[in-house]
């Protein structure tokens, strides 16, 4: 008698991100989405919900900034989107425009390229007037300067990106809001081609597998080599990454790589190459892969580094100014980058690893 196979290991769960805290504000209590969201909060059994009498968020601070960041971390705030934040923004090289879901992101990044940029602690907000949100689409369908004006990205339609204030995914099973925007996307009639994007950390991609997306939602994973991970707390780990790119490309979405932050660590081109090779083994039998690459080196400004020292005193991640060059913004903001040869060097090994390894993947920019 032959032993039968044991039996395959259960597949992870997905990492989900629980609010200990929620705030509520009365506008926003009192809109459909707000109701909807107060609904999975219930279901998801977050029990500290308070809603408040005003629109006003209570100030929240902990001893020092690394215990009031850890408060912001662990606290979700329904709000109504401001006029400010219903206007789409153009914003290059990802997309043709910004559609803000939510503001904050629940991960704990040690690079966080959020630092600096939100203003007060960085609680998560979430716009319960998502359906005016939305409604600022319609007049920017066939506008913008990124994919709209390109010759070898036109073919995207016009762009939304909605993750750039946020990880949508990491939020939806208590907001609901990601998938409302891609059915809202998927079922109009535009008057000519459109695409939503967003990137994410997360893998509880179950709720997105039979949603109508008609193919207008590019969904990318933020991948990274392995000794990169661990400055990024609260995540899915690379695997569940992976297999959530694969499960998507299966449920027809077009798919991509957004490979960021790019560092030059011990044994890089060991890692990013077994990297590039895991999404070729998952995605090698897909049928009409459409899967895209973005590829963003590390960099930090003197604001963000002040931010992400308090936030992680003890970090390891290397921010020396000697060692980077500056790169002005077209306002003059400082960028600390790697040095010309070091980029020359990262640039050139991606591109003929990519072209190697994943031939399939459709390269979009470098920065």
């Amino acid at each position: 008698m032959t032993a039968s196979a044991p039996a395959p290991a259960p597949a992870p769960s997905p990492r989900r991100w629980r609010p200990r805290r929620v705030y509520v504000t009365r506008s926003a209590a009192e809109l459909p989405h707000g109701r909807r969201i107060l609904a999975r909060l219930e279901a998801a059994g977050v029990g500290d919900v308070e809603l408040l009498r005003s629109d006003r968020l209570p100030p929240l601070r902990g001893e020092d900034e690394r215990s009031t960041y850890a408060l912001a971390k662990q606290t979700l705030a329904v709000v109504v989107a401001p006029p400010s934040k219903r206007r789409p923004q153009p914003i290059p090289p990802s997309a043709d425009w910004r559609v803000d879901l939510a503001e904050g992101c629940p991960a704990h990044c040690q690079y966080c390229y959020l630092a600096g940029s939100l203003g007060g602690p960085p609680i998560t907000r979430v716009y319960a007037n998502l359906e005016e949100v939305l409604d600022g689409v319609a007049p920017h369908v066939g506008t913008g300067t990124v994919t709209s004006a390109s010759q070898d990205r036109r073919d995207e339609g016009t762009t939304f990106e909605t993750s750039c204030y946020t990880d949508p995914l990491a939020i939806e099973h208590v907001t609901g809001s990601l998938s409302q925007a891609i059915s809202y996307v998927g079922t109009r009639d535009w008057g000519g081609p459109v695409q939503m994007r967003f990137t994410t950390k997360f893998d509880d991609v179950e709720p997105l597998m039979a949603l109508p997306h008609h193919g207008r939602t590019r969904v990318r994973l933020s991948v990274n080599a392995s000794g990169v991970q661990r400055f990024e707390g609260g995540t899915a780990r690379m695997p569940q990454r992976v297999a959530a790119l694969r499960a998507l490309a299966l449920a027809g979405y077009p798919v991509g790589l957004t490979i960021a932050p790019i560092m030059p660590v011990e044994g890089w081109r060991e890692q990013y190459g077994a990297l590039l090779d895991d999404v070729a083994a998952a995605t090698a039998d897909v049928a009409g892969l459409d899967l895209t690459a973005e590829l963003i080196t590390h960099r930090f400004t003197p604001r963000s580094k002040e931010v992400l020292q308090g936030w992680y005193p003890r970090t390891a991640l290397e921010m020396d100014e000697d060692a980077r060059r500056q790169k002005r913004g077209k306002f003059g903001a400082v960028k600390h980058v790697y040095p010309a040869p070091v980029m020359r060097e990262l640039r050139d090994w991606f591109e003929a690893a990519l072209a190697e390894r994943l031939p399939a993947a459709r390269y979009l920019y470098w920065t």
